[in-house]
């Protein structure tokens, strides 16, 4: 059994069943021997742009996150303390809180992070795409 964290564009784009999902993606979360964590910093993120209207293209995301990432079998991953000290004191170019936040916990948990977002290589993480 392997432990993977989803980005919040994978999420979603599994939600929608959007077709820039890779096939390692689709792969890696279809697979039931994998444990597929959604962060609680993705329900922030999705949360956020929701109230920016930058999710208009994705209807009651926020109203219904928590029953979609239980219907598709995602575990949840909570933001702890020990997260949240390591997203702010990382030492990387990249400023986005909530991908800081992804890739604090990637790291303390030692779960790869499926992610289109190049930008990740900065954090010294293991990610899949």
């Amino acid at each position: 059994m392997q432990g993977f964290l989803i980005d919040t564009h994978v999420l979603l784009w599994w939600f929608t069943n959007d077709d820039r999902l890779s096939a390692t993606a689709h792969s890696i979360i279809e697979d039931q021997s994998n444990v597929v964590y959604a962060s609680a910093a993705s329900a922030w993120e999705v949360a956020t742009k929701s109230r920016l209207g930058k999710l208009s293209g994705v209807p009651k995301v926020t109203e219904m996150f928590g029953e979609l990432a239980a219907k598709h079998g995602f575990s949840h991953l909570p933001i702890t303390h020990r997260h949240a000290l390591l997203a702010g004191g990382l030492e990387a170019p990249h400023r986005d809180p909530f991908d800081r936040m992804l890739a604090a916990q990637s790291l303390i948990e030692g779960l790869p992070l499926v992610s289109r977002d190049r930008t990740f290589a900065g954090f010294d993480i293991e990610a899949v795409w």
